[in-house]
């Protein structure tokens, strides 16, 4: 049996205010259009839901028992509206997303900043992946965007979008045995003992991929298994770290190797789903990591 929400609408208002001018009022309606609503509930259910009476619209016990299930109802459907609208308005709703140790610090961190202060009613989750991990979490849909670092494998279920160029630079302690003045080729690099993150990371692939193409062998003496170790490392005269120059603080005890060529840039890139729309709040999130280089 179809019947039309409306009708449930207005014998709900209708039992709620006890009396058709009231009610027609809440919902900017009249009392004839109200009339004939709930003549034709009764006659689509089979049985009368109110008494007319001098003391306004009464409540049949099937009107009662109707009206327990209907409040329910509609107090569903009004929080639902409310959630809608809240989220609409960026007064509410939440954003997971999954981001890669590169991209955070080359990018998110103020950006992030700035989207809780405007936002604050928003619940961000944030999981730090690499980024195979990271596209793994969008691709079972756990995530509802990723930002990450290149190189990016994607199947084709993803997209993905250039934000920032990152550039590499090869650091080292203060009193380290390796000249200041003098570029090094890619060569007299690798002969310095390198720290880089470890295996199955795409900054690894990345490297050996750079070194590769020089025909240079690419062994690092130390293997990070996260970015944030490697500068530490370095300062401690552990070798030379290769990490992107965003990393770099003044408090940092480390100087820059000069290279005869750069290593090539890489690229903080929002990777998301093609057949997954984005939230009020996600959609919010991504146009401003998307403006923010």
């Amino acid at each position: 049996m179809y019947i039309s929400y409306e009708y449930y609408r207005i014998f709900y208002q209708v039992a709620a205010c006890g009396n058709l001018t009231r009610a027609a009022e809440i919902l900017q309606s009249n009392q004839p259009n109200l009339t004939r609503a709930i003549k034709n509930l009764e006659a689509a259910i089979g049985c009368p839901l109110f008494l007319r009476t001098n003391r306004g619209m009464v409540l049949t016990p099937e009107g009662e028992g109707l009206y327990r299930h209907v409040r329910v109802a509609c107090a569903e459907i009004e929080a639902g509206e409310n959630a809608l609208t809240q989220s609409r308005d960026l007064t509410r709703g939440s954003v997971f997303l999954a981001a890669s140790e590169g991209a955070l610090r080359c990018l998110l961190l103020p950006v992030l900043k700035q989207f809780q202060t405007q936002y604050p009613g928003v619940h961000l989750r944030i999981s730090n992946f690499s980024t195979p991990q990271a596209v793994a979490a969008l691709r079972e849909t756990t995530a509802d965007f990723a930002v990450v670092t290149t190189p990016i494998d994607l199947p084709a279920s993803l997209v993905h979008k250039s934000v920032k160029a990152v550039q590499e630079v090869a650091v080292c302690a203060r009193d380290f045995p390796a000249p200041d003045a003098k570029p090094l080729t890619l060569a007299e690099l690798a002969a310095y003992p390198l720290i880089t993150l470890g295996a199955g990371t795409a900054s690894h692939a990345f490297y050996a991929s750079v070194f590769s193409a020089r025909g240079v062998p690419f062994h690092p003496a130390t293997e990070a298994a996260t970015a944030d170790q490697i500068i530490p490392m370095a300062e401690a005269g552990l070798g030379v770290g290769i990490v992107p120059q965003d990393f770099l603080r003044p408090s940092d005890a480390v100087r820059i190797l000069p290279l005869e060529a750069p290593i090539p840039p890489r690229s903080v890139c929002i990777v998301k789903r093609k057949d997954r729309p984005l939230s009020a709040a996600a959609r919010e999130l991504e146009r401003m990591i998307a403006s923010a280089d």
